[in-house]
């Protein structure tokens, strides 16, 4: 039997502070005898969905990891690897679902089996942070060119993370993935005729991955939610000293995005600059009596590894929601011939 041939993407970037994860899971599939290419955007792109670098050209390095944590040299051309070099990387200066599809037709075309994108940095769950997640858009660009897709995140439940908790995330995603490989379209929510275009995985970064089968790996669907106020206006008193999210670095969520410089706005008075400041209490520490059970937030909010069939498209309700005035739905024939009638 041939090596699964896996395409390993992420939104955080190569390793390092802001992507811990990487190259730790890259390491156990490359263990398994994967054939593993590894494409990622070159810097930090959380909260970029996916979108597609369309205006000017999109360059690339080749970067050359080493133990223990990644850490490597980039080259402008590929190159033999050096004694302690565990592989060569390609870095996009690119969205991450820029990176996944220049992968797929013009890396490696016909060369990928299955897309992986992440370890994310943080939870993936619920709406708010699933429509925004860079994670979740490279395996979304990857689902609708054809490629089956899982899209991985660790959610971040104590701060700092013990450094132990990591391999036994790294292998209980592995088994995971292999799992859902193996079995793929025959989940049990029936998506497209038992097809599913991908799946979204949250891992809790919690104490019990030291003991294994402990952790419970559920189905889920994904929690409908809201956000609030994600932009502040800047005052003159912040133009120059404002870090952006320096208070929520640490809120648990795939909000660790690097600390960027002062920000360089004109805030003279009446003048008009904002930046990125979520309020996003009631997404991060959720109300667990109102917390639909089933839901990926449930799920890793109770200590469950949440596994989430998507399909790589906007939802398409049933006959039971979103009807109009109490009869069909909307794509029924009865439907249409009341709305033309409006």
């Amino acid at each position: 039997m041939s090596p699964l041939r896996v395409l390993l993407s992420n939104d955080d970037g190569p390793p390092g502070h802001e992507s811990p994860y990487v190259y730790g899971l890259y390491v156990k599939m490359k263990s398994l005898g994967w054939d593993v290419k590894v494409v990622i955007p070159s810097s930090q792109k959380s909260w970029i969905g996916g979108a597609h670098q369309i205006l000017g050209a999109v360059n690339g390095k080749f970067y050359y990891p080493r133990d223990p944590a990644g850490m490597g040299e980039t080259s402008n051309i590929s190159r033999p690897l050096k004694e302690g070099e565990v592989g060569e990387w390609i870095l996009l200066d690119a969205t991450p679902a820029t990176c996944t599809n220049i992968a797929l037709f013009n890396i490696y075309p016909g060369e990928i089996d299955l897309v992986v994108s992440g370890p994310n940095f943080g939870r993936n769950t619920s709406t708010v942070f699933s429509l925004a997640s860079g994670t979740i858009g490279a395996a979304l660009s990857s689902a609708v060119a054809g490629t089956r897709s899982i899209a991985l995140s660790y959610g971040t439940m104590v701060h700092p993370t013990p450094a132990e908790w990591c391999d036994p995330a790294h292998e209980l995603s592995i088994k995971i993935i292999s799992k859902l490989w193996s079995n793929w379209g025959t989940d049990e929510l029936g998506l497209r005729n038992g097809e599913v275009d991908l799946y979204n995985v949250n891992v809790p970064m919690v104490e019990s991955l030291l003991r294994e089968g402990e952790l419970e790996v559920v189905w889920t669907r994904m929690w409908r939610n809201s956000s609030n106020q994600l932009f502040k206006r800047l005052s003159t008193e912040e133009k120059v000293q404002h870090k952006v999210l320096g208070t929520t670095q640490n809120s648990g969520s795939n909000l660790h995005l690097p600390s960027p410089p002062p920000i360089d706005v004109d805030a003279k008075p009446g003048s008009l600059g904002f930046y990125f400041s979520p309020k996003l209490q009631g997404v991060l520490h959720p109300n667990m009596d109102t917390l639909p059970e089933g839901t990926d937030a449930w799920a890793i909010h109770t200590g469950r590894v949440s596994v989430t069939p998507l399909r790589a498209g906007f939802a398409e309700p049933g006959d039971e929601s979103m009807a109009f005035g109490g009869g069909s739905a909307p794509h029924s024939q009865g439907a249409t011939e009341r709305l033309w009638k409006l």
